[in-house]
C-alpha cells in the first residue's frame, strides 16, 4: 500500500496486485489515489505488463509469481529499495535479529533533536508511505530517515546504498525461510554491509561471535567498503570497537574523542549494546554530545519489549511479546533478577531449546506453555520445572497468577512467532496486558 501511495504522488500509473483480500478501507483508499488493483490472486499477464514490479518482503523469491517476473527480464525490486531511490535522505539501516528495533527507535530519538529525521521501515510505516505522507502535508523532503530492515528486505533490494548501516546481532530467527541454515542467514543480513557504499560507516557488535567471523570473511573476499566501527561490552575486544562499557555507563570514541554516558535510560546488557549502536550513529551524523547524552538517559522503554504492566500483590507482570526468537527471551530471562513464571509458545521458527536450559535451571520456577501446539515446550523443559499447557491468553495469565508468589515475576517472552493463536505479535501483548488488568 505504501509503495502505491508513493506512486501515486509521483505521477506514476500503478497496479496493485494482492494474493489475499484487501479491506474496505484500502480498497477506498487506492481508488482515492487512482491506483487500479485486484485481489484474491495473480494475474500474470497483467503483472507482466508492468515496466517494472515491486514486491512485498513477506512474498518468497520461489513463488511461481515472482519467477516469472524474473522469466520475463523485468525489473524487481523490494518497497524500501525503489523507495530509496526517491529520496535525498540521509538513509542510516538498522537490522540484526534482536534490537534493531529498539535500536532504530533509539537513534532517531537522538537525531530528531538536531535534524528533520523520519522513523519507517519495517517498525511500522513504510519509507515509500511515509515520503508519501510527507508529500502529501506538503513538507519538504527529511533530512535524515533511520530505517529498521528486515532480512527479507535486505534480501529484496539491489540499489540501496545507506550512509551508516547498523547491525545489531546475528542469532538464530526465520530459519524456516532460510533453509533451516545459520549461515545462509547471515548471509543474508551482511547484504547490507554490501550495500553501504565507501562513504559510508558500518556498525556491528563484536560480542556477537557469528558478526565477528563474518566480518572476518568478507574483509578476506575484499568485500568491505565502509568504514567498520563496532561496540562490545565483552574482552578482548574487537579491533574496531569505538564503543564500550564503562561502569554502569558506556563510552564512546570516534577519531580519538571519546564521551562518557554514565547513566542509560534502558537498562540490561542488551539494552546497553543498543544505546551504543544509536550513539555511534548519533555520533557519525554530528550530533551534539550534549544531546546524545541526554537522548539516551530519557529514552521511554518501547511497548511489547521488556515493559512493565502491574505490580499485583507483590507479582510483577512483564509484557516481552516481541520477543519472538531464542535470543531476544534469552536477554528477557538473563535481565530478571526474582524468581521467574514464564509464558512462553507460538509459531515455533527452528527454535533450539537447548540454549535456555542453564537460565530456566537458574531463573524459572514454573512454565505456563501458550500455543496451539505446545509439545515441543513440554519436551524441552518438563524434566526441569513444571509445564502448563494453555491455548488462550486469559488462561495462561490465570494459570501464571496462581504459580507466582510476592517476589515473582510473570514475564510473557514467548520465544516464538505469535500467528496461531493472535493476529501479531502486538496483538499477543495487548491481551496479555488486558488479562493482567482483569486478574
Amino acid at each position: 500500500m505504501g509503495a502505491a501511495m508513493l506512486a501515486s504522488k509521483l505521477g506514476i500509473r500503478a497496479f496493485l496486485s494482492e494474493y489475499g483480500s484487501l479491506s474496505d478501507a484500502d480498497q477506498k483508499q487506492l481508488e482515492k489515489w487512482g491506483v487500479e488493483f485486484e485481489q484474491g490472486g495473480h494475474t500474470t499477464e497483467r503483472i507482466l505488463e508492468a515496466e517494472a514490479v515491486i514486491k512485498s518482503p513477506g512474498i518468497k523469491h520461489s513463488t511461481p509469481i515472482i519467477q516469472a517476473v524474473k522469466a520475463a527480464g523485468k525489473p524487481l525490486m523490494g518497497e524500501v529499495d525503489w523507495a530509496a531511490q526517491h529520496t535525498k535522505a540521509t538513509l542510516v539501516a538498522i537490522t540484526g535479529s534482536n534490537g534493531k528495533t529498539t535500536t532504530a527507535t533509539l537513534a532517531h530519538h537522538i537525531i530528531k533533536e538536531e535534524r528533520d529525521c523520519i522513523l519507517a521501515g519495517n517498525i511500522g510505516t513504510s519509507l515509500a508511505r511515509a515520503l508519501a505522507q510527507r508529500m502529501e502535508r506538503g513538507e519538504k523532503d527529511p533530512e535524515v530517515a533511520v530505517l529498521e530492515v528486515s532480512s527479507f528486505q535486505l534480501d529484496d533490494a539491489y540499489e540501496f546504498a545507506p550512509h551508516i548501516s547498523i547491525l545489531t546481532n546475528i542469532t538464530p530467527d526465520h530459519l524456516d525461510r532460510y533453509d533451516y541454515d545459520i549461515n545462509t542467514y547471515a548471509r543474508s543480513k551482511f547484504q547490507l554491509l554490501d550495500f553501504t557504499p565507501e562513504t559510508g560507516h558500518f556498525i556491528y557488535c563484536d560480542d556477537n561471535a557469528l558478526s565477528e567471523e563474518f566480518i572476518a570473511k568478507w574483509k578476506k573476499d575484499k568485500r568491505v567498503k565502509a568504514q567498520l566501527y563496532s561496540y562490545g561490552i565483552e574482552e578482548p575486544a574487537g579491533e574496531h570497537r569505538a564503543a564500550t562499557k564503562k561502569n554502569k555507563g558506556i563510552e564512546l570514541t570516534i577519531n580519538n574523542e571519546a564521551m562518557t554516558i554514565e547513566e542509560l535510560a534502558l537498562q540490561g546488557k542488551h539494552n546497553m549494546q543498543n544505546s551504543m549502536a544509536a550513539g555511534l550513529g548519533g555520533k557519525l551524523l554530528q550530533i551534539r554530545k550534549d544531546t546524545i547524552r541526554k537522548q539516551l538517559t530519557t529514552f521511554d522503554a518501547l511497548e511489547h519489549r521488556l515493559e512493565k504492566v502491574l505490580n499485583i500483590s507483590g507479582v510483577e507482570y512483564i509484557n516481552d511479546s516481541k520477543a519472538t526468537n531464542v535470543n531476544a527471551t534469552y536477554y528477557a530471562l538473563d535481565c530478571q533478577d526474582k524468581p521467574v513464571v514464564w509464558i512462553v509458545g507460538g509459531v515455533d521458527k527452528g527454535n533450539d531449546y537447548e540454549e535456555l536450559a542453564a537460565l530456566v535451571d537458574s531463573k524459572v520456577k514454573a512454565i505456563v506453555a501458550l500455543g496451539a501446539d505446545n509439545s515441543k515446550i513440554i519436551e524441552a523443559f518438563a524434566s526441569k520445572v513444571e509445564v502448563l499447557d494453555t491455548d488462550s491468553m486469559k488462561d495462561a495469565v490465570k494459570a501464571a497468577s496462581k504459580l507466582a508468589s510476592k517476589g515473582d515475576v510473570v514475564l510473557l517472552s514467548p520465544c516464538c512467532a505469535s500467528f496461531d493463536l493472535f493476529e501479531s505479535y502486538e496483538d499477543r501483548g495487548e491481551q496479555f496486558k488486558n488479562a493482567v488488568r482483569l486478574l
